[in-house]
């Protein structure tokens, strides 16, 4: 819901370039099944994108388990909806680029553009997040499943506050291109800045090889798998579950090896068919021995 806000233009040219091919119709059709439709929710329209945005967040995770099982992926948007569909998610330019992809297929009229997270600061940042532009005659929407406790729905490209239960939001236009999108305070991350100019899917490769490879990359020192919900949001970085909903924000330690791949198999329904159970043990090991380090360190 809109509290307050006036549109402005995304700075959109005639015609935004064609950035994903669009799937082949099995491929589609299996994406869409995996969402639960047997057919599109309709032609293409900032209610159907709504359908198409909650039921992404309901069926696929914000998760790095890849980088963590030590087998980092592309960002190929087929690749990214061929694991999907078999369970498993992935970080926003696996999330986003599928997404962006679906949609393409659908009809829909999408950019991909640069974001920022935590803010462009010097400039090194730009490109760590992925963001969807998607039009419509006369107005421009923002649409962003790839940011784990992030937005439930797609909103307008407004400036003002926006409500989500159980986040508030502020979307904030700086100048010309460059936005701002400052998250509520109990969320996982600040916010993030954004330029609305189109780019290509190359242009987010570098950093995605960086974050998925580099041992300074948060993605590879913690393992952390989120799911937004209706009404809260679940996130699991390393041993720690942590839930925000209406009545808080609240934390817990999850020690069990039992409990803590229970979660990922029932609450953040992945599926590791495909991962031996050697590599199982061994990641819990690892993310185990992380949190105790991270005690004996005083949990900074």
């Amino acid at each position: 819901m809109l509290v307050r806000g006036r549109c402005l233009s995304a700075g959109r040219g005639t015609l935004w370039p064609v950035i994903i091919a669009p799937f082949d119709p099995a491929l589609r059709e299996r994406y869409l099944q995996h969402l639960g439709f047997r057919v599109p929710p309709g032609p293409p329209s900032p209610d159907a994108l709504r359908v198409l945005h909650h039921a992404q967040l309901n069926h696929v995770p914000y998760e790095n388990l890849e980088i963590q099982l030590g087998r980092p992926t592309s960002i190929d948007p087929h690749e990214s909806v061929r694991r999907i569909v078999t369970g498993r998610g992935g970080y926003c330019y696996h999330l986003n680029g599928a997404f962006a992809g679906l949609l393409v297929s659908l009809g829909y009229d999408v950019a991909l553009v640069r974001g920022a997270a935590p803010s462009a600061g010097d400039g090194s940042a730009w490109g760590n997040h992925l963001v969807l532009l998607v039009w419509f005659p006369g107005e421009t929407w923002l649409a962003d499943v790839g940011m784990g406790d992030g937005f439930r729905d797609p909103v307008p490209l407004v400036d003002g506050v926006l409500d989500q239960p159980p986040f508030r939001y502020h979307l904030e236009h700086l100048d010309g291109p460059r936005w701002r999108f400052h998250h509520d305070e109990r969320a996982s991350f600040a916010g993030f800045d954004l330029d609305v100019t189109p780019v290509s899917l190359t242009a987010f490769a570098p950093v995605h090889e960086r974050l998925s490879t580099s041992a300074d990359s948060p993605f590879v020192q913690k393992l952390v798998v989120q799911l937004r919900r209706a009404d809260h949001a679940l996130t699991l970085r390393g041993c720690v579950l942590t839930c925000v909903d209406a009545t808080g924000r609240s934390s817990r330690d999850v020690r069990k090896e039992d409990e803590w791949f229970g979660l990922l198999y029932d609450e953040f329904r992945l599926r590791l068919d495909d991962v031996p159970r050697d590599t199982l043990a061994a990641l819990w090991d690892r993310v185990s021995a992380s949190h105790d380090a991270w005690d004996r360190a005083g949990r900074p």
